[in-house]
């Protein structure tokens, strides 16, 4: 087997820099429309000048590098291409961007990321390369990488990179005694989670929070924000069928995920609104969790986003099923009647908790946001 191609390291230049900040620009707004592909940007710069900009349309539309090709058209010709990640060189449902990088006469070809997809992996750099074209590769990787950080997982595992979001109070309590939840963080607190919906593909929350709360799970005050899939986890099929998050319009599929064998007359009733029901294994009445996510996985979508309660947070936790833990952490305080966010983790002996890292705390408004990651994970 041939060894991955290497391109030329990345050297230390402003301007290089620059034209990759632009592609890096370009790649975030195909967040959360690109999946199952990873959201790519490119820019093509011809005598110091951007001639083209592109970024990854959803799937079955261009990648990014042809979008910037063709808004070049024929000033490509002896230009540099700057894209965060390496162009592929295989056929999919577009063709490979490597072949139109040298059908466009591109000189130079500067890329942060590397792809680990067996498809790609290399190949598109070393038929570069073999054609003459200058390779840099590995520029502002660590930025690219963060970006990639879903589509990396998807790849090597075929699982969705998990987000858990929570809104407590300073002594870690997502609810009243009594199940009031509403509102405990800011209206800043929540434009952010509504900003964040728009950039995953799926939204999970439990029956207990649909009951409560009676979300819709769409995005809102964002322009020309997108839905994403909505996922119910009802083991027995116990909510309620006039609930938002079934009856409200929205641009994306709504699920609910229950137990298998089981047989809810409900499940005809919601199908007929047109939600998708999947039945998945169980354990102790509760849904596989692992079945859930490598179904998602199936279904082509890279991020899901878990919004609670208490019960499916502390499940996520308890079986280390996440990636990345979002805490809105409002300043009030709900003693300890309150529901705490973590749910039932059945810590008994301090030396048995879990091992978590603080990776970056945010003011928003009067809230604190805490990016919590497994101390296991890798530096954002």
């Amino acid at each position: 087997m041939k060894g991955r191609a290497k391109p030329k390291p990345a050297a230390s230049n402003p301007r290089d820099e620059g034209m990759m900040r632009l592609a890096l620009e370009q790649a975030r707004k195909g967040v959360g429309r690109t999946h199952p592909n990873p959201p790519v940007g490119a820019v093509v710069v011809k005598g110091g000048k951007i001639v083209g900009r592109g970024f990854t349309a959803p799937a079955g539309g261009p990648h990014a590098e042809i979008s910037a090709l063709e808004d070049a058209g024929r000033r490509a010709r002896g230009a540099e291409l700057f894209t965060t990640l390496e162009p592929c060189d295989h056929y999919g449902k577009t063709p490979p961007c490597s072949i139109a990088i040298l059908e466009h006469g591109v000189k130079r070809v500067v890329f942060a990321s590397s792809d680990p997809n067996p498809l790609v992996n290399g190949k598109g750099v070393r038929r570069l390369k073999r054609a003459g074209v200058e390779v840099v590769g590995h520029l502002l990787q660590a930025e690219a990488d963060q970006l990639y950080r879903p589509f990396f997982k998807f790849i090597r595992a075929g699982l969705p990179f998990v987000t858990l979001k929570a809104a407590i109070t300073l002594d870690g309590k997502l609810a009243t005694g009594t199940g009031e939840s509403k509102w405990i963080s800011g209206e800043l607190s929540r434009a952010r989670v509504h900003a964040l919906r728009n950039q995953v593909d799926a939204v999970i929350v439990g029956a207990g929070t649909v009951d409560a709360d009676d979300p819709r799970l769409t995005t809102r005050g964002i322009a020309h924000g997108r839905d994403p899939v909505r996922v119910v986890l009802d083991p027995k099929l116990r909510t309620a069928g006039n609930a938002k998050v079934y009856t409200e319009r929205s641009t994306a599929r709504t699920i609910v995920a229950t137990l298998e064998g089981a047989q809810y007359p409900r499940a005809e009733a919601l199908a007929d609104r047109g939600v998708e029901v999947w039945r998945l294994p169980g354990r102790a009445g509760r849904i596989d969790l692992a079945a859930l996510l490598t179904r998602l996985g199936k279904a082509g979508l890279l991020h899901v986003l878990v919004e609670g309660g208490a019960t499916v947070h502390g499940s996520f936790l308890k079986e280390e099923l996440w990636d990345e833990l979002w805490l809105f952490v409002a300043p009030k305080l709900f003693g300890h009647e309150g529901l705490t966010f973590s749910g039932l983790l059945g810590v008994r002996h301090a030396s048995r908790v879990p091992s978590l890292r603080i990776a970056s705390i945010d003011r928003v408004g009067e809230d604190l946001l805490l990016e919590v990651l497994p101390a296991t994970a890798a530096s954002p």
